[in-house]
């Protein structure tokens, strides 16, 4: 996956907690990429508060955007009663 500054990701936690929730999501933010180095390792800033910190790109899945009820499409499956 090519990280380009200005990319949205979420930071995927693969170390579960000793009793962990079970609705719990595994990945925090959104997260902004500010800088890419040659050796993988990513600077990225919260978009909430804009703390800085560099991470392997391994652990970032890409952020889609957040899902509200004016997102959502209709489709007819073109079964009536």
């Amino acid at each position: 996956m090519q990280y380009l500054p200005g990319h949205k990701f979420l930071l995927f936690n693969s170390r579960p907690k000793l009793f962990p929730r079970k609705l719990k999501s595994r990945c925090s933010g959104p997260f902004e990429v500010t800088q890419v180095s040659p050796s993988g390792a990513i600077t990225i800033k919260s978009l909430k508060d804009g703390h800085e910190f560099k991470v392997n790109g391994q652990t970032l899945k890409p952020y889609m955007g957040a899902h509200t009820k004016r997102d959502k499409e209709v489709v007819s499956l073109g079964y009536e009663q």
